[in-house]
């Protein structure tokens, strides 16, 4: 089961840390962290998402919102929500595979942000399965370097 979590902290230091601590005092696994200021300088909306049954994403919640700099704990549904994540990738190419390249490029909706003679830098900002989808498609060309934002996400209104 995934749980993701919107948790509002206050923008102060050490607060990530903690956060984090969290998680591995108790042996929980963070699959994706994303932390960014809201509109407000004092408060830092972090996005955590972690796997586990139903009792151990529970017990998160639980905790997350017993941690004195968390002002608001908000636990998503991946159906009811907006999931995204930025990609960059550095892919090898050569005469034959460019095209090829570019061709998944378009089709997936990723955009080439720079190009040397014997690599380019792909960027992708999608959900995390279309994010997997391209990089399994990519793979055999030769992934030279990756990079991933983790996952932020907002509820749907109703």
């Amino acid at each position: 089961m995934k749980g993701i979590f919107s948790v509002l902290v206050e923008n102060q230091a050490g607060v990530l840390s903690k956060t984090a601590g969290l998680f591995a005092r108790r042996g929980y696994n963070i699959d994706s962290l994303a932390v960014g200021e809201t509109d407000n300088h004092e408060i830092s909306n972090m996005t955590i998402v972690s796997t586990g049954d139903a009792r151990v994403i529970d017990q998160i919640e639980k905790q997350l919102n017993k941690k004195v700099d968390v002002i608001k704990v908000r636990r998503l549904k991946e159906l009811q929500s907006v999931c995204r994540e930025l990609l960059m990738m550095k892919v090898s190419y050569n005469n034959t595979t460019r095209k090829d390249i570019m061709e998944v490029c378009m089709i997936m909706n990723a955009k080439v942000s720079h190009v040397s003679t014997k690599s380019m830098i792909i960027e992708l900002n999608a959900s995390p399965d279309i994010i997997e989808s391209f990089i399994k498609i990519i793979q055999p060309f030769g992934i030279i370097e990756m990079a991933r934002t983790g996952v932020i996400a907002l509820q749907k209104d109703e």
